[in-house]
């Protein structure tokens, strides 16, 4: 049976967002240490005091922990700390204090999440109303974050398009749902319908991707936020040549940052289309890196992928049985729409990182504070987040989704070919 999104944590209203706001502050004043160094993240920073102030913390147990929000709000708030902890100056360090990596430790267990900075934690579970009104109502104009490294508008803005793109693509998992549905039982006519919404459901999403430039400036990006988003995997080339021991463990941790690829919305995409990707370099394997990111999601969002994954093939293989051309055409719009959003996914990759890169010699002063990955690298390869080699990864998912056509006119068209 195709699994129920709602019986996932997943909602036709919201998405893969919960279902009501997060939860903005640990109510029980215990934690209020956690929380005061959270609130004053960007000042700490700023006087680069964050390391002394952490070590200075009591190990703080997560027993008075009571549901699944308060759970949320801890994982989120060690998440900050930890990584302001390990990139917070121009020099990282390899050891994460037993303060922050035991209870980080403990609450990633029991949400089933490693213990690192997450697209869950960053996104999905860190907005709130500006102007508190009905409790769901959702307006992009009326939202920010709840927590940032930088305290900037463009870091909120960072976040805040990534929490809009989740929330208008509840549209998509209810049509993609709806597609599988309609594959299952053979309704042609159903199936072009749904298909049809889905193309644009996609197109619009892509269009709301763009909107990053209108408050996140690439510069500021590049050099202020993105190095405190940066995992602990892949990352020898500015300064953590083995990763990053948690307390008092004797073999370092090597965990992918924040990255959209943990994004689950975008990996529903393929699973309904049928789209495969194959690991970087080696055409005859899954992509391992994309299996990987999955480990980084909500455990329930997990598993409802994991689920749907014995669905993969229902679509594509009901299109290319079918021989109807409406529907052929529909299914390729899908894969048109898809290959245009990885488009603008590496439209935004370049403007971001890859031109901002380039200038990284020759902005700012000499004495310039650079972390992270804004330092200047021992090799001249620019690694995303994740730890991915950034560019050739996403050339090579786009060019895959494009060859998911099912007739003449997709091979034409997104293959370039006549």
């Amino acid at each position: 049976m195709i699994p129920n999104p709602e019986e996932y944590d997943i909602s036709f209203e919201n998405g893969f967002l919960p279902n009501e706001f997060p939860l903005e502050c640990l109510p029980q004043e215990y934690y209020k240490p956690w929380e005061n160094i959270v609130k004053n993240l960007p000042s700490l920073i700023l006087i680069k005091s964050i390391r002394k102030i952490v070590d200075n913390l009591p190990e703080l147990s997560i027993e008075y922990l009571q549901n699944e929000r308060e759970y949320r709000r801890a994982y989120q708030v060690l998440g900050f700390i930890g990584h302001a902890y390990i990139w917070g100056t121009d020099q990282p360090i390899e050891k994460l204090p037993k303060q922050i990596s035991e209870p980080w430790k403990q609450i990633s267990k029991l949400l089933g999440l490693p213990p690192i900075g997450t697209y869950a934690s960053l996104c999905l579970w860190n907005y709130k109303q500006i102007v508190e009104n009905d409790e769901k109502s959702f307006d992009i104009d009326n939202l920010t974050t709840i927590n940032t490294f930088t305290g900037s508008i463009d870091e909120s803005w960072f976040y805040l398009v990534s929490v809009y793109f989740e929330k208008q693509g509840s549209i998509s998992i209810n049509t993609g749902i709806e597609a599988l549905k309609s594959a299952e039982i053979g309704d042609v006519e159903y199936l072009i319908k749904n298909l049809q919404k889905f193309a644009e459901s996609i197109d619009l999403l892509g269009s709301t991707l763009m909107r990053m430039e209108e408050m996140c400036d690439p510069h500021i990006f590049y050099f202020r936020i993105r190095p405190y988003l940066a995992g602990w995997k892949n990352m020898s080339s500015i300064g953590l040549e083995k990763g990053v021991y948690y307390g008092d463990e004797s073999t370092p941790r090597s965990y992918a940052g924040g990255s959209n690829a943990q994004s689950s919305l975008i990996q529903f995409f393929d699973i309904i289309l049928g789209v495969k990707h194959t690991e970087t370099g080696d055409l005859s394997q899954d992509n391992s890196f994309m299996k990987e990111m999955r480990e980084y999601m909500p455990e329930k969002h997990r598993e409802f992928l994991n689920a749907l994954d014995r669905f993969s093939t229902i679509v594509p293989d009901f299109v290319k049985r079918a021989k109807n051309e409406e529907l052929t055409l529909s299914y390729d719009a899908c894969i048109a729409m898809l290959k245009s959003f990885r488009d603008k996914h590496i439209q935004i990759v370049t403007r971001y990182i890859i031109l901002q890169a380039k200038k990284i010699n020759s902005m700012g002063s000499t004495t310039t504070l650079r972390s992270g990955l804004a330092r200047r690298k021992k090799n001249g390869e620019e690694r995303g987040t994740g730890g991915t080699s950034l560019l050739p990864f996403l050339k090579q998912l786009r060019d895959e989704t494009g060859n998911s056509y099912a007739g003449v006119w997709g091979r034409r068209i997104l293959n370039n070919t006549k």
